[in-house]
């Protein structure tokens, strides 16, 4: 089959570099940049397996920046573009997904458009609406950052908003492509399927919320909280994953998604959404009061990425909490070896790490790493297990 993904973010490359092993696949992509380092072999995003991929060789892929080039002899089209939550409006911005389902649909009208990107529960059936007899789907993708092809390969299920046959090709084409075997499928409409996604990551949230309100109760007690934490997960219903205490849930997924949920609840009763989504800014409020309890003169901002092995910083809570002390007038430095500026939101970007540690008083870090072991003293975390 012949498939053009737009998009070259996590979720766009790794559909892209899955389907590639037995299909022939185009990637549409807006940054030229983006566009010569595939071409070149080389990923644009921090993951081992995409790296790995790019590198063979081996892959029938292609990337380009021109649209006619993509939809050329498209016979699919996965779209994996960017929809950003906005406050203003409680919704998120669809501007890119709706003009790719436009160019697509004017280039090629008979082709299947799956949308992968997260969008509005009933966005989908609106665009139905808008292009009658046109095949568009939604697909929700449930990818880590810096393990998204892995997480294609060894899928944990796949749902298709589409009951047809074109969901049905949809559904077999992601299965056959995958490693693992008896891949759960579901089908269902695609209000239904949108649903799954902000349910899901709203979940996540929760879940990273809770253990998280559990280490501040723990911090201002004095209590251990890997103790609490050890003996909350041994009931075989709660489960000892998931439950590393962080500064947040931060990323490019859980925040906007939580909002996106809460905001289809407009007319629906509710306690526990809006609760998710205010413990999120209750936490970064402790963690900033608890920091700068320790009356810091600088304060440094060890990595901007809140997930071990990735480099994506966006929305991440870190850069909350480092906000909230800039505006108490504390000065805080960054380390950051992804940040090409000289500054970040007004904040020295400092590239030799034993400069950074010397001149920091106390170093914020959402994650231990072995690269601070010789400066612990300084270190301020509340990671328990040393992973995400």
């Amino acid at each position: 089959m012949k498939i053009t993904v737009v998009g070259a973010g996590y979720v766009g490359l790794s559909n892209a570099l899955l389907l590639a092993v037995g299909h022939d696949v185009t990637l549409l992509e807006i940054d030229p940049g983006k566009v010569d380092k595939i071409a070149r072999g080389v990923s644009p995003i921090a993951d081992t397996a995409v790296e790995e991929a790019l590198a063979s060789g081996s892959l029938r892929l292609c990337a380009t920046s021109d649209p006619k080039v993509a939809y050329a002899e498209a016979q699919l089209v996965i779209v994996a573009t960017p929809t950003d939550y906005d406050p203003a409006t409680d919704v998120f911005n669809t501007g890119s997904v709706e003009a790719v389902l436009h160019d697509a649909l004017a280039h090629r009208p008979d082709i299947i458009v799956v949308i992968k990107s997260t969008v509005p529960v009933g966005f989908t059936e609106t665009q139905r609406s808008r292009y009658p007899g046109a095949r568009i789907l939604f697909s929700p993708e449930f990818l880590r950052e810096g393990h998204a092809l892995e997480d294609n390969q060894y899928p944990s299920r796949v749902v298709v908003g589409d009951e047809g046959e074109s969901g049905r090709v949809f559904a077999d084409l992601m299965v056959g492509a995958a490693l693992a075997e008896n891949v759960p499928v579901l089908l269902m409409p695609s209000t239904e399927a949108e649903a799954i996604k902000l349910f899901a990551n709203t979940y996540l949230a929760l879940r990273v919320a809770y253990f998280n309100e559990l280490d501040t109760y723990a911090a201002v007690h004095g209590l251990h909280s890997a103790r609490i934490i050890e003996g909350v997960g041994l009931d075989p219903r709660i489960g000892q994953y998931y439950n590393n205490p962080s500064f947040g849930y931060g990323g490019y997924c859980l925040p906007k998604d939580t909002k996106q949920l809460l905001a289809n609840y407009a007319a629906v009763p509710q306690n526990l959404i809006s609760a998710v989504v205010a413990a999120n800014t209750t936490r970064k409020d402790f963690i900033a009061a608890d920091v700068l309890s320790r009356e810091p003169r600088v304060v440094g901002i060890y990595r901007l990425a809140m997930k071990m092995d990735s480099d994506n910083f966006r929305s991440s809570s870190v850069q909350g909490i480092m906000k909230r002390i800039k505006a108490k007038g504390v000065e805080v430095i960054v380390f950051e070896p992804a940040l090409e500026d000289d500054e970040f939101f007004h904040s020295e970007v400092v590239r030799d790490l034993d400069d950074f540690k010397q001149r920091s008083d106390v170093i914020v870090t959402n994650r231990r790493t072995a690269e601070l072991a010789d400066v612990a003293s300084k270190v301020y975390t509340r990671d328990v297990y040393g992973r995400d």
